[in-house]
């Protein structure tokens, strides 16, 4: 998906270069590595959330889209809300042990509770 947004590129000069690129600073995505070779870990975090409990899901190493899809397998398979970003899936309450068991059916041998 290109983004051609004119404001994302104030600023450039134009040029007569027919093999000119213009780079916006931005790094590629990470290819999404296979489940078994992906390392998660799970753990419990009460910190800065109104006494509200979560767990976290962090370690992933992927591109965006497929951490989306996970959290929401997550979030569907334990029945509660979320949200996944910036690669870190959290999930409502304490459901560490249900957490691992679905990453663990879905392949991802390496996972554990810290």
């Amino acid at each position: 998906m290109k983004n051609n947004d004119w404001k994302d590129r104030l600023g450039v000069i134009y040029s007569t270069n027919p093999d000119f690129k213009y780079d916006t600073g931005e790094e590629p995505e990470e290819e999404t590595l296979p489940c078994e070779r992906q390392a998660l870990r799970v753990s419990l975090d009460k910190r800065n959330r109104g006494g509200k409990v979560v767990t976290i899901v962090t370690g992933f190493r992927g591109t965006a889209a497929d951490l989306v899809a996970l959290g929401k397998l997550l979030k569907t398979r334990c029945g509660v809300g979320g949200s996944a970003k910036e690669g870190v899936i959290i999930v409502q309450g304490d459901l560490r042990q249900k957490v691992l068991e679905v990453l663990r059916k879905e392949g991802y041998t390496k996972s554990r509770i810290i």
